[in-house]
């Protein structure tokens, strides 16, 4: 039984050719830091990630993502960003950037 709530944990999609092309190319250190907030994404809401100051969840007005959708992008480290969207219960992560300004161009 289900009890209707919006509180189901969210999905990860780290599909996108460009996002594993960064990833696969970081120092192992950079490359576990970064799968510890994946992880710790994968036992967030929504309404948590959201709220989350660390993550800094920002939408990207300047620029649309697959099908018109809107882009975001969020803290993953210290050093990097990334840049996702939302697709129901799947975050879609598209790419990193190490630098915050980078992400919105």
């Amino acid at each position: 039984m289900t009890s209707g709530k919006t509180d189901t944990f969210i999905r990860l999609d780290l599909n996108n050719p460009v996002f594993q092309n960064a990833l696969f190319h970081l120092t192992k250190n950079d490359q576990r830091n970064i799968l510890n907030t994946l992880k710790k994404l994968t036992s967030m809401t929504w309404q948590q990630i959201y709220s989350d100051r660390g993550l800094k969840w920002e939408a990207i007005l300047s620029q649309k993502g697959p099908k018109g959708c809107r882009l975001y992008t969020f803290r993953i480290n210290k050093e990097f960003r990334a840049i996702g969207y939302r697709d129901r219960l799947w975050l879609r992560i598209l790419s990193l950037h190490p630098d915050h300004d980078s992400a919105y161009k």
